[in-house]
């Protein structure tokens, strides 16, 4: 039995590298596809459209609630101390520098992430990605890399507009229950902000947004087994996505916070 527990394990791990080592693959295939032409521009739109309008409201309306719910507990927290003037400052620092990114990219990642591979995946499992390369199509340029561009163009914006949503939402607290005024806030708000703070905040979405659209189109391209195939590789990414942007947040910040 031990014996049979010790080979399961090293079977999936060996299972998990190779996965890893196939999305690796995927992952520069497509910044090959993305830099070189021709592109799919039509397709290109229409994933601009789908990724970044379709999930506005979801985004905004994290954003916003994550704002008023981090004022309220600074307020809470702070009026122990006397410093309940600094709200602005932790709300605004706070969501630029981690919450705004990675709320956003959780989101994106389960919602778009979803989507591409149960895309993808039912065109893989009706045959429709083999037949594109009996025609001598490349399915990463044609599938992947429209998507993988979509991805590293909206995330970015959606996090700017998560980030303006949060701190408002800050702002309604602070105005509403703390008697601040908004001007007074705004100033705090801003005051600490500098460029290395704005610099993290933007270069963690450029990185999801590329982990998030390579692991969905990796799932979808290697889904099997019909509709429960499409949906134990959806199941995967939205898992795999959401591990692959905390993960990488890690790194980033330890790389952001050590230069």
């Amino acid at each position: 039995m031990p014996t049979a527990m010790l080979t399961r394990a090293i079977r999936a791990i060996l299972d998990h590298l190779a996965d890893v080592g196939a999305a690796t693959r995927l992952a520069i295939a497509t910044a090959g596809r993305m830099l070189s032409p021709p592109f799919e521009g039509r397709e290109l739109l229409r994933q601009l459209d789908r990724i970044g309008v379709g999930s506005l409201n979801l985004t905004n309306i994290t954003a916003l609630f994550t704002g008023l719910v981090l004022a309220v507990q600074t307020a809470y927290t702070l009026a122990a101390f006397g410093a309940r003037l600094y709200i602005g400052e932790v709300v605004a620092l706070s969501l630029v520098r981690e919450l705004g990114p990675v709320l956003t990219a959780l989101m994106v990642g389960g919602r778009v992430g979803a989507g591409i591979t149960a895309e993808i995946g039912s065109m893989t499992v009706t045959e429709q990605v083999d037949a594109m390369r009996s025609m001598a199509a490349d399915p990463i340029r044609k599938l992947v890399a429209p998507r993988a561009w979509a991805t590293v163009i909206m995330l970015p914006l959606l996090t700017i507009l998560a980030d303006a949503m949060g701190i408002f939402g800050g702002m309604l607290i602070a105005v509403l229950q703390e008697g601040l005024t908004a001007g007074f806030y705004f100033q705090h708000a801003f005051r600490l902000l500098d460029f290395s703070d704005i610099a993290m905040g933007l270069a963690k979405p450029l990185v999801f947004a590329y982990l998030i659209a390579v692991i969905a189109c990796h799932n979808g391209l290697r889904a099997r087994g019909g509709a429960d195939g499409v949906g134990r590789a959806t199941t995967r990414t939205v898992y795999a996505s959401a591990i692959s942007v905390l993960v990488s947040d890690f790194l980033i910040t330890k790389l952001f916070v050590g230069l």
